[in-house]
């Protein structure tokens, strides 16, 4: 049954009576971790998949059930429409966004870095590739690659047929392997290099911040216009490094960092005077760092200080 068809009144609506009204709460809490993974990996923002969360709930609960042969796969269906229609606001709001733009750090619960397929999927390196495709391609990609949604049901989802869907993923695909890390890091491999970097920076160790980051290095700082950081990434190891250093000295602040899980993958929590300052996440290949995000912008700090569940299935 088409989400966009479907009836809206009658004795199946959201108020005949208590037993839907619990079936269709039912389904929709035992989704809801998934339809947020989901909204989250299309949109990068919390704060606007909740949004998307409490759109499709509200979609949800005036659809005949009795015509609902998957629960999980209508959900998913009107959580990726709503999806595309909120990415295509997003993409014109980045457009005015001061300096880089970088996807919403959730913290983690550890054992989401155990789970490779997960942990991937929502890292902030990934995320960054996804931010180059088109929002179409966005869908049809995290559906199908981190999903395992079927062709049919992408198709239903973002209205096109299976064929173009086909043809989309393939290019989605291509675009973003020539991208994305060329190797799997374990959470132990990551953790030694962030246990480097961050030793080399609290000892303002410039050769140590040199050994630790390879020489294509990128850092990319988002202060969203509130807070100041670089307005362009940073590329190559001697300039990143000095730029670290130097900047540490100028702000004369002693930062204090703490190991956390963010987006499945280890990073730190900075803070000066026990105030957080932002989030440190990294992209770790060959034993060293090849990417540095660090978010300041307060307004994306909000899901830091209490674990997110996320899930794939």
């Amino acid at each position: 049954m088409n989400e966009r068809s479907e009836p809206t009144t009658g004795t199946a609506g959201p108020l005949a009576g208590g037993g839907r009204l619990d079936s269709a709460t039912e389904a929709f809490v035992a989704h809801r971790n998934l339809l947020f993974t989901v909204a989250y990996e299309m949109l990068g923002s919390a704060a606007d998949a909740e949004d998307v969360l409490q759109e499709t709930w509200l979609r949800w609960m005036k659809v005949d059930l009795g015509q609902v042969h998957d629960p999980r796969a209508y959900l998913v269906r009107i959580t990726t429409r709503r999806s595309l229609d909120r990415l295509r606001i997003l993409t014109r709001r980045k457009e005015a966004y001061v300096g880089p733009w970088l996807p919403e750090p959730l913290l983690t619960a550890p054992d989401v870095a155990e789970d490779v397929e997960l942990a991937e999927s929502v890292s902030m390196a990934l995320m960054l590739v996804l931010e180059t495709l088109s929002p179409t391609e966005r869908a049809v990609f995290v559906l199908r690659e981190a999903f395992d949604v079927s062709y049919d049901e992408i198709a239903a989802a973002v209205g096109k047929s299976p064929a173009a869907v086909r043809q989309i993923a393939h290019r989605a695909r291509r675009h973003v392997d020539a991208r994305r890390p060329r190797e799997v890091v374990s959470p132990s491999e990551a953790r030694a290099a962030l246990e480097s970097f961050q030793h080399a920076v609290e000892t303002s160790d410039l050769q140590g911040l040199l050994d630790v980051l390879a020489p294509e290095v990128v850092l990319v700082g988002d202060g969203g216009g509130v807070k100041q950081a670089a307005l362009r990434p940073i590329s190559g190891a001697d300039k990143v490094a000095r730029f670290i250093v130097g900047g540490l000295g100028k702000a004369e602040v002693a930062l204090t960092g703490d190991h956390i899980v963010v987006n499945g993958s280890p990073a730190l929590v900075l803070r000066v005077d026990g105030e957080i300052d932002g989030i440190l996440a990294i992209r770790v290949e060959d034993a060293r760092i090849t990417g540095l995000y660090y978010v300041r912008n307060p307004e994306k700090l909000t899901r830091v200080e209490s674990e997110t569940s996320l899930t794939l299935r």
